[in-house]
């Protein structure tokens, strides 16, 4: 089997929010995160104007694909997520917003901040006190430490500790 590089992420934090809100009207739609399933992979693809392979995320055992949709909307996918435990943290591999959530039309704000809050929440799930890792590309460095409290830790790799942690758990998921 091949190993698997490290990917530099370029998820851009649009806003925490308390859910996702819409980018238009304002509007907030309460969030489920559960499993991406075999059956949701049509909706995600590179045909549907998706970044990554996410069948092939999705074949590999030592990964957790994680989809974000609202509960109003179980059908749709705003977002998802690969992750693996390793010793002592969560890591993540991949992190995409659905296409109609990018740039300047986005419909939605808050998807990416959300899926990086559910990494935290199963952090402390696995005693990991809230550590969460990910390789950044060097110009959003400065924009996670920001946003989500990430530090830097060498040259591209950044970590959220148990504080930043508990800040993004408490703006998403501080009712559930």
């Amino acid at each position: 089997m091949t190993k698997k590089i490290n990917i530099a992420l370029d998820f851009e934090i649009d806003g925490l929010t308390n859910s996702i809100r819409n980018a238009i009207s304002g509007d907030s739609f309460e969030t489920e995160v559960s499993r991406l399933k075999k059956t949701d992979l049509s909706q995600v693809s590179k045909k549907n104007k998706w970044l990554f392979d996410w069948k092939s995320e999705l074949s590999d055992n030592s990964r957790e694909i994680s989809k974000l949709t609202t509960l109003n909307s179980p059908d749709i996918i705003h977002g998802l997520m690969s992750i693996s435990l390793k010793t002592g943290y969560v890591y993540i591999n991949l992190l995409e917003s659905a296409p109609f959530n990018l740039g300047i039309n986005k419909l939605y704000e808050g998807v990416a901040g959300n899926l990086v809050a559910y990494a935290c929440r199963i952090s402390f799930q696995h005693g990991f006190d809230g550590y969460v890792s990910f390789t950044a590309k060097t110009r959003l460095i400065t924009h996670y430490q920001k946003t989500l409290g990430a530090s830097l830790y060498g040259t591209q790799t950044m970590i959220i500790n148990t504080l930043a942690a508990n800040k993004l758990i408490d703006k998403y998921f501080k009712n559930r």
